[in-house]
């Protein structure tokens, strides 16, 4: 889709074939039944042809997974899990199209093994019938009838022409949704192909959904919760199929035609009824959009870290995710902080908790703009920063209500001067190329930070001093700094026995060092990011 040389090409028209495909063959059904072309002699034609939907449809069923991508991995599960309803053998079916209990490697190389070796030589094998069959009933059509007549009706040139311009039509079309599937509402895609994000088994994707030929049935099993499924699921469908089965006979009866039209009237609009429904409700269910826009997301971030200097690993593009502060920093964050804390306004995904924050707010955290608004009196007591905390009527605040709010000019300069330098500790990517420009000032800094300012009577900062009791500034808002802190905030480095209620996350368990390390990385917005184009 996206290394190879028109990779995106090739799996467009794949993939916009196989659609059209299924609708071409379900006209060639709807044909069938129209104009009577299921009835004697025509019935196994009209089975045959009935097989050979099956089979497509079975094509797209299995290449769907193919991609594993969130999307064919979790439309999977649901179908397998609606093959083991089935009575008595459905469990077995299940395992066997799985290849054990779980989804794996197993599973992609039946599904693969199904759609490009069993599928084709089954369908190729109906093909190879129907067109004997054809042979034949034209054999037998023009017995009697005079040589001139039917080569007025023969296929070439006329017919093949017909044929000609039909297929021509059809693939004007694929190649048309291929270059711009936003016409026909594939949104979030460029051209070619859907490709969602890898697959994660242990994210559940909200935004799974059939094939759009298969959403009617989606719908349609809402009507039967719990074990009812079963009746949606396999007997009812069953029923419907078994009726088309015996269409030719019921034929045979005077109104028996007008009847299998009427019932296929009613069949089709139901079909149709309940994809529009489905439509609908994914239109204004709010889970469903934000899945698919993360979905998205994930899946654009796995292609720009598949683009970069590592590439794809072994474990495959999943792995890629799983290590990549930008997409798992949030979700950590918003699992093991955002109790307290908040991440400009949010728990670091977007959502707003119910429940007010108690800690400081972390986005920009010991960013030069984040200790600036600190150092205010208006802000240090707000609870963006110690306003709901313990800390919050402590030596670091009456310092900066009493102190900082009588500088003059030349400690205002100073204390500008110290911000810089302690930010600079950090080495925030984002401010490297400024801390470069201003590295005399910095230098300045960190004297005015340790002696004229007078932080050190309260912290150390390169340099050891047992009577202080705030965190030691060295390394502050570095990556190690940060990592120590949230391993555990109660060592004497921090805030030892003045920990206000936070958990230590490495040494409690709670979080490992690897997911420390995302989260740290992502609060310093510190991760890859392609170059501009």
């Amino acid at each position: 889709q996206h290394v190879m040389q028109l990779g995106w090409l090739v799996r467009g028209i794949h993939y916009y074939a196989a659609e059209a495909m299924v609708i071409l063959v379900l006209l060639h059904v709807i044909q069938k039944i129209w104009f009577k072309g299921y009835r004697k002699p025509r019935e196994l034609m009209f089975w045959i042809a009935m097989a050979m939907a099956l089979v497509v449809v079975s094509f797209s069923l299995t290449g769907y997974l193919l991609p594993w991508d969130q999307q064919g991995y979790w439309s999977a599960k649901v179908r397998t899990h609606i093959m083991s309803l089935s009575p008595v053998f459905g469990s077995y079916l299940e395992r066997l199209t799985v290849g054990g209990e779980h989804f794996g490697h197993h599973t992609l190389t039946r599904f693969f093994a199904l759609h490009a070796g069993v599928l084709p030589v089954v369908f190729s094998g109906l093909l190879l019938a129907r067109m004997m069959l054809v042979r034949r009933y034209r054999k037998q059509a023009f017995e009697g009838i005079a040589k001139t007549e039917i080569n007025a009706s023969s296929f070439w040139p006329g017919q093949a022409l017909k044929n000609a311009i039909a297929c021509l039509a059809v693939m004007g079309l694929v190649m048309l949704m291929t270059l711009k599937p936003q016409w026909f509402g594939f949104t979030h895609i460029g051209m070619g192909a859907p490709l969602a994000a890898p697959a994660d088994p242990a994210d559940l994707y909200a935004a799974a959904r059939p094939e759009w030929y298969f959403l009617f049935l989606f719908q349609f099993l809402k009507y039967f919760p719990g074990e009812k499924e079963v009746l949606g699921a396999i007997f009812i469908p069953s029923l419907i199929l078994g009726y088309f089965v015996i269409m030719p006979w019921i034929a045979k009866v005077r109104i028996g035609h007008y009847f299998n039209i009427l019932v296929s009237i009613a069949l089709l609009t139901g079909a149709l009824w309940l994809t529009y429904a489905a439509k609908m409700e994914d239109a204004t269910n709010a889970n469903y959009i934000e899945a698919g826009e993360q979905a998205h997301e994930k899946a654009q971030r796995a292609v720009e870290l598949a683009s970069g200097p590592t590439g794809i690993p072994e474990q495959g593009a999943l792995h890629l995710l799983h290590h990549d502060p930008k997409t798992l920093g949030p979700i950590l964050f918003a699992a093991h902080c955002s109790s307290c804390h908040r991440f400009d306004g949010h728990d670091g995904t977007g959502n707003v908790p119910l429940d007010t924050s108690s800690a400081p707010d972390l986005k920009g955290f010991a960013s030069r703009a984040w200790l600036t608004d600190l150092l205010k009196p208006e802000h240090i007591a707000t609870k963006r920063y110690f306003g709901e905390t313990a800390f919050r009527n402590g030596d670091m605040v009456r310092f900066v209500n009493k102190k900082v709010s009588q500088f003059d000019k030349e400690e205002k300069l100073a204390l500008e001067r110290a911000i810089k330098a302690l930010s600079a500790e950090a080495g925030l990517s984002r401010q490297a190329e400024a801390e470069e420009v201003e590295a005399d000032l910095i230098i300045l800094g960190k004297e005015d930070l340790g002696y004229e300012l007078g932080c050190s009577d309260c912290h150390e900062f390169h340099f050891e001093d047992e009577d202080v009791d705030g965190p030691d500034l060295t390394g502050y808002g570095s990556r190690e700094w940060m990592t120590a802190f949230i391993s555990d905030p109660g060592q004497k480095r921090f805030y030892g026995e003045n920990n206000d209620r936070m958990p230590s996350f490495l040494t409690e368990g709670i979080l490992t060092p690897t997911e420390i390390g995302l989260l740290v990385d992502w609060l310093r917005q510190d991760w890859y990011e392609p170059l501009p184009k």
